[in-house]
């Protein structure tokens, strides 16, 4: 029998997860831009997508820490931040994702977004909107 259920072994593997989510919410937090795959003609993923495609796989392991870092991205991020948190809390809580689209849809401040090649700005408040028409 291996000693990984005590000390250091798990705890360490622990700590590593959750300091890359907590370093994935923090890239959310300052996102300027909302892209959900690649942009540009070369497809690329720009490191906030990857940041956010890492918070949605850590969603069925570790609901209750994505939670907790999708508050803190909710109260301080940017808006494309705010729009990243809202879009994620949609599949751990969609009760809370539209108190959060419908808490944002009057928020006047634009961020960039990409769908593929093509680049557009967008107000808070009017993709806010979107979401909860959509949903």
């Amino acid at each position: 029998m291996d000693d990984r259920g005590k000390g250091e072994g798990m705890f360490g593997m622990r700590k590593a997860w959750e300091r890359d989510l907590g370093a994935a919410a923090d890239q959310l937090v300052s996102a300027d831009t909302l892209a959900f795959g690649g942009v540009g003609i070369a497809n690329t993923l720009l490191p906030v997508t990857e940041a956010y495609h890492r918070v949605e796989a850590a969603l069925a392991d570790h609901p209750e820490e994505v939670r907790r870092q999708l508050d803190r991205v909710l109260a301080d991020g940017t808006p494309a931040g705010r729009a990243y948190a809202a879009t994620l809390l949609e599949r751990l809580d969609p009760a809370a994702a539209r108190a959060a689209w419908t808490s944002l849809r009057d928020d006047p401040t634009e961020f960039t977004t990409f769908v593929g090649c093509v680049m557009g700005r967008d107000t808070l408040g009017n993709y806010a909107t979107q979401r909860l028409a959509a949903a």
